[in-house]
């Protein structure tokens, strides 16, 4: 029965489960049952009709998870959206920077764009630790001040 089973399916795991549930079905089912043929018979029919109706849960499992993947990808697909706050955001941010006084854009910019730490912006500059630290703050402040609604 089990290589009846594997013949088709090719999984050990669930070929074991089939001929289980069937002998279990035989053994609940003992009082009731009247098998007119071979038990042998009986036992192989009953293993085709498991595996088929494995085959067909399967089946539908599959499509199940196919139907919802797809579900998924078109009503949560939302990086089209995302690309689009994201850009606006860019906008909204160089805009605000560029309201900001020269030397405080240029402490800013260095630091956010180009990344540079606040002791080569100090160096750069030729100004103080505390100036550039100061800048940074004065930036940040406003660009929260001015992009909170936008951000919420």
């Amino acid at each position: 029965m089990y290589s009846y089973a594997y013949n088709i399916l090719r999984n050990k795991v669930v070929c074991e489960e089939i001929v289980q549930e069937i002998f279990l079905s035989l053994w609940n089912k003992r009082h009731e049952l009247k098998i007119t043929h071979s038990l042998k018979a009986y036992l192989f029919t009953a293993i085709k009709f498991q595996t088929l109706n494995y085959i067909k849960s399967e089946k539908v499992k599959r499509h199940y998870a196919e139907s919802y993947s797809n579900f998924e990808k078109i009503f949560f697909d939302n990086s089209n959206e995302e690309n689009i706050y994201l850009s606006d955001l860019k906008l909204k941010v160089e805009k605000e920077v560029s309201k900001l006084p020269e030397k405080c854009q240029q402490i800013y910019r260095l630091s956010r764009d180009k990344h540079q730490s606040i002791k080569n912006i100090a160096d750069l500059l030729n100004i103080s630790h505390k100036t550039v630290e100061n800048q940074l703050t004065k930036a940040l402040k406003y660009l929260r001040s001015s992009l909170g609604d936008f951000l919420i």
